[in-house]
């Protein structure tokens, strides 16, 4: 994370909360000194303790505040040909002849394989591969719903609702929340004709997540909660797929409330939603695990240490964490979140040794996922200011390539009239 990221990030975060810096010191426990010379560049940076009080202010995600991680490579380009296909294929041109049938050796189970795969490797962070596909995904989904019977056009609904909430999901991790709700907007749209009554819920839960990147804790909450309510009344909880949905939508309604400052309604929804996971496993065997919401009892153990790591309970996060035993179906981007959030709370502790370790281990299984996360940067950042650096922090940080870099800026020489601060 660049230096002016964080400071840009923090100015416009506090602005969008309408906080003064007065306001979100008092909220956060921060100097307003602090907060002053990070959002004006004379601070460059600050210890993770500090960051997480500050996105706790804020209500947000701490690698909100540090700058998302990306959904393109370093290099790539965030509003390039492929983005602009996306664009387009979310919403067509105005006035343009609607979707044609598929052509000749179209097959639907086709498509809904590579639709599965396209959110498959959206979880191992392989995201311009999924954003090379998405558009012409999107044209055979939407070829999909104009042909064949009934049941067969509300099938090419399900598949473009699929695929639209995974563009909405995309959008978001391009730092493009607004496209990413005309994407999920457009995707409940489709799920309503697909005749399948569990998909507008699971898109709801994605509306919900990028309310909460926008910081609508109110709006994410509320939406998140009545979707919930209306899959029990509806008597969907009883299969393991509408199991699985509802608990994702509880898990995020909680997690709006802790991000709001409800930390009770918090607990009492993640401590209802673990109760009901242990259900899942009892229930028949649902569809495809790779297109229906993430529920288990794993899942809301590893959201239950990323709540008590990100409001400051590092001891309960490791002790969460240890008794959690990933099953194989347990996707890479919870795996990681987990160690993140275990690397986070060594951190917060001052185990540095632990924290190196559990990095390490996070490097080893999802390297991908690891070089996108500006969350593995600021750990590791926070790790060199030690004066005793555990062994295997230097390879670490020559990973994820904040190592050189900060060492060649430290051991550069001045010239003449060239001033500490000048150098720093």
């Amino acid at each position: 994370m660049a230096n002016g990221d964080l400071a840009r990030n923090l100015r416009r975060l506090r602005r969008l909360a309408s906080l003064t810096q007065e306001e979100l010191a008092e909220r956060s426990g921060i100097s307003v000194d602090v907060i002053r010379r990070l959002e004006q560049r004379r601070k460059h940076s600050a210890r993770l303790p500090t960051l997480h009080a500050l996105a706790n202010g804020l209500g947000v995600e701490l690698t909100t505040l540090l700058g998302d991680p990306p959904a393109v490579a370093a290099d790539g380009e965030s509003d390039g040909p492929r983005f602009v296909a996306m664009r387009r294929a979310i919403m067509p041109v105005l006035g343009a002849p609607g979707p044609r049938p598929p052509g000749p050796g179209f097959s639907l189970d086709r498509l809904r394989e590579q639709i599965a795969e396209g959110w498959s490797q959206y979880h191992a962070a392989e995201f311009d591969t999924v954003l090379k596909s998405l558009p012409d995904l999107i044209t055979d989904a939407r070829s999909a719903t104009v042909t064949g019977d009934y049941d067969t056009r509300g099938a090419g609904f399900a598949a473009l609702g699929k695929v639209l909430q995974l563009s909405g999901h995309v959008g978001v991790r391009m730092g493009r929340t607004d496209l990413a709700l005309i994407a999920l907007e457009r995707a409940i749209g489709a799920a309503e004709k697909s005749g399948d009554p569990l998909l507008a819920p699971m898109v709801v839960n994605s509306v919900a997540w990028t309310y909460q990147r926008q910081g609508r804790l109110d709006d994410a909450l509320h939406v998140a909660l009545r979707a919930a309510d209306d899959i029990t009344s509806g008597g969907h909880a009883g299969t393991a797929d509408g199991l699985k949905v509802w608990g994702a939508l509880t898990m995020s309604a909680a997690t709006s409330a802790a991000r709001g400052n409800e930390y009770q309604r918090a607990a009492e929804l993640m401590a209802g939603a673990e109760k009901e996971a242990t259900r899942v496993a009892a229930l028949p065997t649902g569809s495809d695990s790779r297109m229906v919401s993430v529920f288990s009892p794993t899942s809301v153990r590893i959201e239950r240490v990323r709540l008590a790591v990100q409001y400051g309970h590092p001891e309960e996060a490791l002790e969460l964490a240890k008794g959690i035993r990933l099953s194989k179906d347990t996707p890479p981007s919870w795996r990681t979140w987990l160690l993140l959030d275990v690397a986070r709370a060594h951190t917060d502790l001052g185990d540095a040794a632990g924290a190196v370790k559990t990095l390490e281990s996070l490097r080893r299984t999802a390297p991908t996922w690891m070089r996108h996360h500006t969350l593995a940067v600021a750990i590791v950042r926070d790790l060199r200011t030690l004066p005793n650096r555990p062994a295997g922090l230097g390879a670490l940080a020559e990973f994820l390539g904040v190592g050189d870099h900060e060492e060649s800026t430290r051991r550069r020489p001045r010239g003449p009239g060239r001033t500490r601060a000048a150098a720093l």
